[in-house]
């Protein structure tokens, strides 16, 4: 049993472009997001602080979902079509991953908040303990929004639907309208609730925190940066009608606009997670310089670079 989808395909030479093009560029953000990630296992000082176990937290997560773009864009050109129950298993991670990244935004701007706000409080707040179950929570959220998917096609197809072959698409496998509606819903839910985190943030330390407090300003520099970023992320959300729109005054160009839409959702936004921290925040800065710029006779103290980097 196969299911069938009418999908377009590239020439040859285009399709080879297109995959050099995404896997290079993919390549390059995983390896500068990896020597992050290096960074931080190598330094214990990096681990007893929930902001940059957050941050890491969000880094890792984008190089799972350029790792799974890669595997699955060169899978959908060389095979074209793969076995349905292996196409979950990718899409429900890369989906789980994409989903995290809103949440643990909105988690970071919360820590943002009380190391301003509640500077007294914030180190008995934001322990190392309760951040690991902040990112158990937010995968957990993540998981429950795509579950009933999953538990819906199990329940209404018969298990020869599983071994067929697909192209690997999310509605070529979930084509119940119910199911769309539901994840609109939810992207909706998710995102109202890390916009209202974001804004609330943001206004508390710039009305609590003093105006010439130099932390303050960068903190509220930070969470700004943060909006940012969840404005990409709503890219993911709404890509699709744009795709449509576009596709239908454009029919020719049908496949150049989902490849388009697929490096400036998936790939260029994950630029910009090792900018905020891992270019902007001073203490994680001379640590990585180790790994990207030789120096000599380099000493880094950690109790005098231990002053929070908001």
């Amino acid at each position: 049993m196969n299911v069938t989808t009418t999908v377009i395909r590239d020439s040859l030479s285009v399709a080879i472009t297109k995959n050099v093009i995404t896997v290079v560029l993919s390549l390059v953000v995983i390896f500068i997001n990896s020597t992050l990630v290096h960074t931080f296992r190598k330094h214990q000082v990096f681990h007893m602080n929930s902001r940059y176990i957050l941050y890491i937290h969000l880094v890792m997560n984008d190089i799972i979902m350029l790792a799974l773009t890669i595997l699955l864009q060169v899978l959908s050109y060389i095979l074209f079509t793969l076995n349905l129950s292996f196409c979950i298993i990718l899409l429900m991670i890369a989906i789980s991953s994409n989903l995290n990244n809103p949440l643990t935004l909105a988690a970071m701007a919360l820590e943002c908040y009380l190391a301003i706000c509640f500077p007294l409080r914030h180190p008995q707040i934001c322990t190392v303990r309760k951040t690991y179950v902040v990112i158990g929570v937010i995968w957990l959220l993540s998981f429950l929004t795509i579950l009933p998917d999953l538990f819906v096609i199990l329940a209404t197809r018969p298990a020869e639907y599983f071994h067929s072959r697909v192209f690997c698409m999310w509605g070529n496998i979930f084509t119940d309208p119910h199911l769309e509606k539901k994840k609109v819903l939810s992207n909706i839910l998710y995102l109202v609730l890390v916009w209202l985190i974001l804004f609330y943030s943001y206004f508390r330390i710039l009305f609590t925190a003093q105006a010439v407090s130099a932390s303050a300003k960068k903190a509220r520099n930070t969470i700004l940066l943060h909006g940012f970023q969840l404005l990409l992320c709503m890219l993911s959300y709404i890509h699709k009608i744009m795709e449509q729109g576009l596709s239908s005054l454009f029919p020719k160009d049908t496949l150049i606009i989902r490849y388009m839409f697929a490096l400036l959702i998936q790939i260029i936004p994950r630029l910009i997670s090792p900018m905020v921290y891992g270019i902007r925040d001073k203490m994680f800065r001379q640590y990585l310089k180790r790994y990207l710029v030789p120096v000599t006779n380099t000493n880094i103290h950690p109790e005098k670079m231990q002053k929070r980097q908001i």
